[in-house]
């Protein structure tokens, strides 16, 4: 009999024993109450509290941890009903806070986000909440933490997983966003020919002041020429002049019966003469002609050939004119002279 009750005794013990020791396991913290009343936080590891005296209040998850914001409809600033989903990320740092600082830790959480979300969009709009999703976040996370700073929680990050637009609205910005970027098609394509056309513009400018400076060159090329052959006719001249000065009459024949014969060959040269009809003034040149077969015989060291006779000139009644006959011999003797 008292085997037995020693034996129970020891089993009882050993029972106690086994209560009072709390496993806690690693990225968890518990709040152990002594009748009702917290006392301290047991950390990972294990922990000896005797029982009856002590209880586990609330098992705290101490590792980050995400709440989904469900989706909801919010107002923007312009009166655009948007389709907005997110979630938050947080970290339990104090145990006892999270415990018995508030009643449903993650619907506080959730609640929390939800009516900040609509506040900080709610004074937005639309294409700031498109395009300021980081802004969104930054704000987001900055009110909820300050929120929840007396929680024991620390709010790590805000993130929103979709913003969704009505289909009429999407179909406009879809629009818009066609009609810019034919916009800055017709832009580019209108910058594109306002090049083209000043570099055709620079290249006529520069075709032009080549040309220019080809005709110039050109024009100081015929000067130049013109005025080496000036000289060279006003020397020749001055020649001639010498020679006849000198007392040689034969020079001023020679240069007559140049100038006589450069303007018969043009007169031959000429597409509209079929027929050339000389004045009898001009047969008084033969004599000149005579004169250069006889300079050509004063250069040959031979004797002069003589000049042909000069026809006789017709007066108005069919008559031979005296007095022209006689200038004729006299041009043919003075050139033959």
């Amino acid at each position: 009999m008292l085997t037995t009750f020693a034996l129970t005794v020891t089993m009882l013990v050993l029972f106690y024993l086994a209560v009072s020791v709390k496993v806690v396991r690693q990225g968890y913290q518990y709040t152990i109450e002594r009748f009702g009343r917290f006392t301290e936080v047991a950390r990972p590891g294990l922990n000896f509290y005797p029982a009856f005296f002590y209880a586990v209040g609330r098992r705290i998850n101490m590792m980050e941890q995400v709440v989904d914001i469900p989706g909801q409809e919010i107002i923007t600033k312009d009166n655009a009903m948007v389709s907005v989903d997110g979630v938050v990320f947080f970290q339990v740092l104090d145990a006892a806070k999270a415990a018995y600082e508030v009643s449903e830790l993650y619907v506080a959480i959730m609640q929390l986000a939800t009516t900040n979300l609509r506040t900080v969009m709610g004074s937005m709009d639309l294409d700031e909440t498109l395009s300021k999703r980081d802004e969104i976040n930054a704000r987001l996370l900055s009110v909820v933490d300050h929120a929840t700073n007396a929680w024991g929680i620390k709010i790590t990050r805000v993130e929103l997983k979709d913003i969704r637009p009505p289909a009429d609205i999407v179909n406009a910005m879809g629009r818009q966003m066609k009609a810019e970027r034919e916009k800055r098609a017709l832009i580019l394509e209108s910058e594109g020919l306002r090049a083209s056309e000043i570099l055709k513009a620079e290249g006529q400018k520069q075709s032009q002041i080549l040309e220019a400076e080809g005709r110039r060159e050109a024009a100081f090329r015929d000067a130049e020429a013109r005025e080496r052959e000036a000289e060279a006719e006003a020397k020749a001249t001055q020649m001639v002049s010498e020679a006849i000065a000198s007392g040689n009459a034969q020079a001023i024949n020679y240069f007559v019966a140049q100038k006589y014969v450069e303007a018969v060959s043009q007169f031959a040269t000429s597409p509209n003469a079929k027929t050339i009809l000389f004045p009898v003034e001009a047969t008084q040149l033969i004599g000149t002609l005579g004169g250069i077969g006889a300079l050509a015989k004063d250069a040959l060291g031979g004797e002069t050939p003589p000049a042909p006779p000069a026809p006789p000139r017709r007066g108005p009644f069919g008559q031979a004119s005296s007095g022209q006959g006689s200038s004729g011999s006299g041009s043919s003797g003075s050139g033959q002279g």
